[in-house]
Protein backbone atom coordinates (compact mmCIF):
# COMPACT_ATOMS: atom_id res chain seq x y z
CA UNK A 1 0.00 0.00 0.00
CA UNK A 2 0.89 3.25 -0.71
CA UNK A 3 -0.16 6.90 -0.79
CA UNK A 4 -1.22 7.26 -4.66
CA UNK A 5 -3.14 4.07 -3.81
CA UNK A 6 -5.01 5.93 -0.71
CA UNK A 7 -5.25 9.30 -2.88
CA UNK A 8 -7.07 7.47 -5.73
CA UNK A 9 -8.91 5.35 -3.45
CA UNK A 10 -10.42 8.80 -1.25
CA UNK A 11 -11.09 10.35 -5.05
CA UNK A 12 -12.77 7.12 -5.88
CA UNK A 13 -15.14 7.23 -2.47
CA UNK A 14 -15.96 10.78 -2.64
CA UNK A 15 -16.58 10.71 -6.86
CA UNK A 16 -18.93 8.26 -6.51
CA UNK A 17 -17.66 6.41 -9.59
CA UNK A 18 -14.28 5.16 -11.29
CA UNK A 19 -15.06 7.15 -14.58
CA UNK A 20 -15.51 10.35 -12.83
CA UNK A 21 -12.13 9.87 -10.07
CA UNK A 22 -10.22 9.34 -12.99
CA UNK A 23 -11.48 12.51 -14.76
CA UNK A 24 -10.55 14.25 -11.44
CA UNK A 25 -6.93 12.88 -11.26
CA UNK A 26 -6.29 12.90 -15.03
CA UNK A 27 -5.51 8.93 -15.03
CA UNK A 28 -7.07 6.38 -17.47
CA UNK A 29 -9.98 4.59 -15.86
CA UNK A 30 -8.02 1.17 -16.37
CA UNK A 31 -4.83 2.04 -15.36
CA UNK A 32 -6.82 3.81 -11.77
CA UNK A 33 -8.94 0.39 -11.79
CA UNK A 34 -5.69 -1.78 -11.47
CA UNK A 35 -4.17 0.43 -8.38
CA UNK A 36 -7.87 -0.12 -6.78
CA UNK A 37 -7.57 -3.67 -7.32
CA UNK A 38 -3.66 -3.38 -6.16
CA UNK A 39 -5.17 -2.17 -2.46
CA UNK A 40 -8.00 -4.41 -2.25
CA UNK A 41 -5.52 -7.15 -2.66
CA UNK A 42 -3.27 -5.98 -0.11
CA UNK A 43 -6.19 -5.33 2.45
CA UNK A 44 -7.40 -8.58 1.78
CA UNK A 45 -11.32 -7.44 1.93
CA UNK A 46 -13.50 -5.87 -0.67
CA UNK A 47 -13.25 -1.72 -0.20
CA UNK A 48 -15.96 -0.79 -2.81
CA UNK A 49 -20.05 -1.96 -3.80
CA UNK A 50 -19.91 -1.78 -7.53
CA UNK A 51 -23.28 -1.16 -9.23
CA UNK A 52 -24.71 0.08 -12.08
CA UNK A 53 -25.02 3.54 -10.53
CA UNK A 54 -21.36 4.00 -9.44
CA UNK A 55 -19.25 2.89 -6.17
CA UNK A 56 -20.00 2.87 -2.82
CA UNK A 57 -17.58 1.88 -0.19
CA UNK A 58 -18.17 -1.23 1.78
CA UNK A 59 -17.82 -0.94 5.85
CA UNK A 60 -14.09 -1.87 5.27
CA UNK A 61 -13.97 0.35 2.98
CA UNK A 62 -15.18 3.23 5.07
CA UNK A 63 -13.32 2.39 7.94
CA UNK A 64 -9.98 2.61 5.00
CA UNK A 65 -11.32 6.02 4.08
CA UNK A 66 -11.90 7.79 7.08
CA UNK A 67 -8.29 6.90 7.99
CA UNK A 68 -6.71 7.12 4.15
CA UNK A 69 -8.30 11.19 4.78
CA UNK A 70 -6.84 12.02 8.04
CA UNK A 71 -3.51 10.18 6.47
CA UNK A 72 -3.28 12.08 3.60
CA UNK A 73 -4.34 15.63 5.58
CA UNK A 74 -1.65 14.72 7.89
CA UNK A 75 0.99 14.52 5.20
CA UNK A 76 0.52 17.71 3.50
CA UNK A 77 0.20 19.60 6.70
CA UNK A 78 3.72 17.84 7.37
CA UNK A 79 5.32 18.81 4.15
CA UNK A 80 4.06 22.47 4.62
CA UNK A 81 5.26 22.62 7.94
CA UNK A 82 8.72 21.96 6.88
CA UNK A 83 8.81 23.79 3.15
CA UNK A 84 7.76 27.20 5.68
CA UNK A 85 9.64 30.10 6.77
CA UNK A 86 11.33 29.60 10.47
CA UNK A 87 8.78 31.50 12.66
CA UNK A 88 6.07 31.67 9.86
CA UNK A 89 2.81 29.95 10.42
CA UNK A 90 1.91 28.11 6.97
CA UNK A 91 -0.27 25.94 5.44
CA UNK A 92 -3.79 24.88 4.25
CA UNK A 93 -7.07 25.16 6.90
CA UNK A 94 -10.20 24.36 5.77
CA UNK A 95 -13.36 25.83 7.72
CA UNK A 96 -16.99 24.88 7.64
CA UNK A 97 -19.45 27.77 7.81
CA UNK A 98 -23.12 27.96 7.57
CA UNK A 99 -24.62 31.00 5.48
CA UNK A 100 -26.18 32.74 7.97
CA UNK A 101 -22.88 32.88 10.09
CA UNK A 102 -21.04 33.02 6.88
CA UNK A 103 -22.69 36.28 5.76
CA UNK A 104 -21.99 38.02 9.17
CA UNK A 105 -18.17 36.59 9.93
CA UNK A 106 -16.99 35.86 6.72
CA UNK A 107 -15.26 38.44 5.34
CA UNK A 108 -13.96 40.41 8.45
CA UNK A 109 -12.32 36.77 9.08
CA UNK A 110 -10.46 36.46 5.79
CA UNK A 111 -9.46 40.12 6.10
CA UNK A 112 -8.07 39.35 9.28
CA UNK A 113 -6.17 35.82 8.32
CA UNK A 114 -4.69 37.80 5.23
CA UNK A 115 -3.33 40.53 7.19
CA UNK A 116 -2.11 38.35 10.65
CA UNK A 117 -1.26 35.22 8.43
CA UNK A 118 -0.51 35.85 4.83
CA UNK A 119 1.10 32.41 4.99
CA UNK A 120 -2.30 30.40 5.94
CA UNK A 121 -4.34 29.25 2.78
CA UNK A 122 -7.81 29.36 4.10
CA UNK A 123 -10.32 27.32 2.70
CA UNK A 124 -13.81 28.26 3.93
CA UNK A 125 -16.64 25.65 3.13
CA UNK A 126 -20.43 27.09 3.01
CA UNK A 127 -22.86 24.36 3.81
CA UNK A 128 -25.94 23.46 5.68
CA UNK A 129 -24.76 22.37 9.29
CA UNK A 130 -25.77 18.67 8.69
CA UNK A 131 -23.58 18.46 5.82
CA UNK A 132 -20.80 20.28 7.47
CA UNK A 133 -20.94 18.18 10.22
CA UNK A 134 -20.72 15.00 8.01
CA UNK A 135 -17.59 16.70 6.74
CA UNK A 136 -15.74 17.21 9.92
CA UNK A 137 -16.78 13.60 10.80
CA UNK A 138 -15.06 12.97 7.61
CA UNK A 139 -11.87 14.21 8.25
CA UNK A 140 -12.59 16.86 5.50
CA UNK A 141 -12.43 20.34 7.81
CA UNK A 142 -9.75 21.06 10.48
CA UNK A 143 -12.61 23.74 11.35
CA UNK A 144 -16.59 23.98 11.45
CA UNK A 145 -19.19 26.07 13.13
CA UNK A 146 -22.50 24.12 13.76
CA UNK A 147 -25.55 24.47 16.35
CA UNK A 148 -25.79 21.29 18.15
CA UNK A 149 -23.57 20.28 20.79
CA UNK A 150 -23.14 17.08 19.95
CA UNK A 151 -23.04 17.05 15.73
CA UNK A 152 -19.59 15.23 15.81
CA UNK A 153 -17.96 13.03 18.20
CA UNK A 154 -14.03 12.76 18.92
CA UNK A 155 -13.65 16.34 18.37
CA UNK A 156 -13.32 19.38 20.31
CA UNK A 157 -16.58 21.38 20.73
CA UNK A 158 -16.63 24.77 22.55
CA UNK A 159 -19.62 27.11 22.56
CA UNK A 160 -19.25 30.59 20.28
CA UNK A 161 -22.22 32.54 20.42
CA UNK A 162 -25.97 32.53 20.80
CA UNK A 163 -28.49 34.19 18.89
CA UNK A 164 -31.78 34.80 19.08
CA UNK A 165 -34.23 34.51 16.39
CA UNK A 166 -36.38 37.36 14.69
CA UNK A 167 -39.62 38.11 12.48
CA UNK A 168 -37.37 39.85 9.29
CA UNK A 169 -39.56 41.50 6.61
CA UNK A 170 -38.25 44.55 4.53
CA UNK A 171 -38.93 47.69 5.72
CA UNK A 172 -41.56 48.71 3.29
CA UNK A 173 -43.38 45.44 3.89
CA UNK A 174 -47.36 46.35 4.83
CA UNK A 175 -47.45 42.76 6.40
CA UNK A 176 -46.91 44.22 9.69
CA UNK A 177 -48.25 47.42 10.25
CA UNK A 178 -45.35 49.70 11.04
CA UNK A 179 -46.14 50.94 14.70
CA UNK A 180 -45.24 47.42 15.92
CA UNK A 181 -42.36 46.62 17.54
CA UNK A 182 -42.65 42.97 18.62
CA UNK A 183 -45.05 39.61 17.52
CA UNK A 184 -46.67 37.04 19.56
CA UNK A 185 -45.45 33.62 17.98
CA UNK A 186 -48.85 33.22 17.07
CA UNK A 187 -48.72 36.40 15.28
CA UNK A 188 -46.29 35.46 13.16
CA UNK A 189 -47.29 31.75 12.74
CA UNK A 190 -50.16 33.60 11.17
CA UNK A 191 -47.88 35.39 8.51
CA UNK A 192 -47.02 33.75 4.84
CA UNK A 193 -43.73 32.63 5.96
CA UNK A 194 -40.67 31.96 3.97
CA UNK A 195 -38.50 29.05 6.05
CA UNK A 196 -35.72 26.53 5.33
CA UNK A 197 -36.69 23.21 4.56
CA UNK A 198 -37.36 20.36 7.43
CA UNK A 199 -33.63 19.58 6.96
CA UNK A 200 -32.12 22.42 7.67
CA UNK A 201 -31.75 22.21 11.83
CA UNK A 202 -32.97 26.44 11.97
CA UNK A 203 -36.38 25.13 10.94
CA UNK A 204 -36.82 22.45 13.21
CA UNK A 205 -35.87 24.88 16.07
CA UNK A 206 -38.88 27.10 14.59
CA UNK A 207 -40.95 24.04 14.30
CA UNK A 208 -39.96 22.71 17.71
CA UNK A 209 -41.73 26.58 19.64
CA UNK A 210 -44.74 26.27 17.20
CA UNK A 211 -45.32 22.60 17.80
CA UNK A 212 -44.92 23.31 21.41
CA UNK A 213 -48.09 26.06 21.46
CA UNK A 214 -50.23 23.37 18.89
CA UNK A 215 -49.43 26.68 16.27
CA UNK A 216 -49.72 25.45 12.41
CA UNK A 217 -47.18 28.27 10.88
CA UNK A 218 -48.44 29.40 7.53
CA UNK A 219 -45.58 28.47 5.31
CA UNK A 220 -45.84 29.44 1.81
CA UNK A 221 -42.07 28.60 0.40
CA UNK A 222 -39.07 26.51 1.56
CA UNK A 223 -36.10 27.49 0.43
CA UNK A 224 -31.98 26.51 1.44
CA UNK A 225 -30.47 28.82 -0.13
CA UNK A 226 -30.39 31.89 2.24
CA UNK A 227 -29.73 34.37 -0.52
CA UNK A 228 -33.06 33.15 -2.82
CA UNK A 229 -34.84 32.89 0.89
CA UNK A 230 -34.06 36.48 1.19
CA UNK A 231 -34.55 38.02 -2.00
CA UNK A 232 -38.37 36.80 -1.88
CA UNK A 233 -38.70 38.01 1.63
CA UNK A 234 -37.18 41.35 0.13
CA UNK A 235 -39.56 41.39 -2.67
CA UNK A 236 -42.29 41.03 -0.43
CA UNK A 237 -43.72 37.75 -1.10
CA UNK A 238 -43.91 36.76 2.69
CA UNK A 239 -41.98 37.28 6.22
CA UNK A 240 -39.09 34.97 7.54
CA UNK A 241 -37.37 33.88 10.73
CA UNK A 242 -33.50 34.58 10.89
CA UNK A 243 -31.26 35.19 12.91
CA UNK A 244 -29.67 39.01 12.62
CA UNK A 245 -26.74 37.51 10.75
CA UNK A 246 -29.08 37.70 7.74
CA UNK A 247 -29.20 40.74 7.15
CA UNK A 248 -25.89 42.26 8.79
CA UNK A 249 -24.64 43.15 5.41
CA UNK A 250 -27.26 44.31 3.96
CA UNK A 251 -27.10 47.88 3.83
CA UNK A 252 -24.03 47.31 1.07
CA UNK A 253 -26.90 46.77 -1.18
CA UNK A 254 -29.46 49.50 0.08
CA UNK A 255 -31.82 46.99 1.43
CA UNK A 256 -33.51 48.52 4.73
CA UNK A 257 -35.20 45.84 7.21
CA UNK A 258 -37.23 45.53 10.00
CA UNK A 259 -36.12 42.33 12.81
CA UNK A 260 -38.94 42.30 15.12
CA UNK A 261 -38.51 40.37 18.27
CA UNK A 262 -41.16 37.49 19.34
CA UNK A 263 -42.58 39.18 22.22
CA UNK A 264 -43.74 35.80 24.16
CA UNK A 265 -41.01 33.12 22.96
CA UNK A 266 -37.39 33.97 23.32
CA UNK A 267 -36.52 31.81 20.16
CA UNK A 268 -32.32 31.09 20.52
CA UNK A 269 -29.79 29.23 18.34
CA UNK A 270 -26.10 28.47 20.02
CA UNK A 271 -23.41 28.16 17.54
CA UNK A 272 -20.68 25.57 18.62
CA UNK A 273 -17.19 26.12 16.91
CA UNK A 274 -15.77 22.14 16.46
CA UNK A 275 -12.16 21.42 15.51
CA UNK A 276 -9.80 18.48 15.58
CA UNK A 277 -8.60 17.16 18.62
CA UNK A 278 -5.22 19.28 20.07
CA UNK A 279 -3.11 16.47 18.97
CA UNK A 280 -4.33 16.28 15.30
CA UNK A 281 -4.80 20.12 14.78
CA UNK A 282 -2.46 21.98 12.95
CA UNK A 283 -1.03 24.92 14.22
CA UNK A 284 -2.23 27.16 11.10
CA UNK A 285 -5.41 25.68 11.97
CA UNK A 286 -5.24 26.55 15.67
CA UNK A 287 -4.27 30.25 14.42
CA UNK A 288 -7.58 30.44 12.42
CA UNK A 289 -9.42 29.20 15.43
CA UNK A 290 -8.49 31.45 17.59
CA UNK A 291 -9.00 34.57 15.08
CA UNK A 292 -12.15 33.08 14.27
CA UNK A 293 -13.76 33.65 18.12
CA UNK A 294 -11.35 37.11 18.20
CA UNK A 295 -13.57 38.18 15.32
CA UNK A 296 -16.39 36.99 16.42
CA UNK A 297 -16.01 38.49 20.02
CA UNK A 298 -15.09 42.06 18.53
CA UNK A 299 -18.71 42.02 16.22
CA UNK A 300 -20.57 41.29 18.95
CA UNK A 301 -18.70 43.82 21.50
CA UNK A 302 -19.14 46.43 19.41
CA UNK A 303 -22.47 46.66 18.15
CA UNK A 304 -21.79 45.47 14.55
CA UNK A 305 -23.19 41.98 14.97
CA UNK A 306 -26.79 42.24 17.48
CA UNK A 307 -29.05 39.96 18.33
CA UNK A 308 -26.26 37.91 19.76
CA UNK A 309 -24.45 36.48 23.08
CA UNK A 310 -21.11 35.89 23.02
CA UNK A 311 -20.29 32.36 24.69
CA UNK A 312 -17.47 32.26 27.17
CA UNK A 313 -16.79 28.71 28.89
CA UNK A 314 -19.71 28.08 31.88
CA UNK A 315 -20.27 31.96 31.28
CA UNK A 316 -22.11 33.49 29.18
CA UNK A 317 -22.36 37.20 28.13
CA UNK A 318 -25.20 39.34 28.38
CA UNK A 319 -28.23 39.24 25.78
CA UNK A 320 -27.37 42.09 23.19
CA UNK A 321 -30.99 43.69 22.21
CA UNK A 322 -30.68 43.97 18.24
CA UNK A 323 -30.85 48.22 17.12
CA UNK A 324 -31.04 50.51 14.59
CA UNK A 325 -27.68 49.32 12.86
CA UNK A 326 -25.74 48.62 9.73
CA UNK A 327 -28.27 46.89 7.22
CA UNK A 328 -31.21 46.65 9.96
CA UNK A 329 -33.82 48.55 10.96
CA UNK A 330 -35.89 47.33 13.98
CA UNK A 331 -38.98 48.97 14.49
Amino acid sequence: MDLRQLRYFTQIVESGSLSKASRQLFIAQPALSQQLSKLEGEVGKPLLNRSAKGVSPTENGLALYHHARFMLRQLDQALSIARQESGAVQGMVSLGLPATTLSAIGLPLVRRIRERYPSILLNVVEGMSGHLGQMMRMGQLDLAVLFSSDAAPDLTVDALLEEELFVMLPKHSRLVPARRTSLAIAEAAALPLILPTGTHGLRRRISAEFDRRNLSPRVVAEIDSLSLLMNCVYDDMGATIKPMAAILHEDERGRKWRALPISDARITRRNYLYSLMPDRLSTAAAAVGAELRETARRLVDTGVWSGVASVQPKTARKRVQPAEASGAAVS
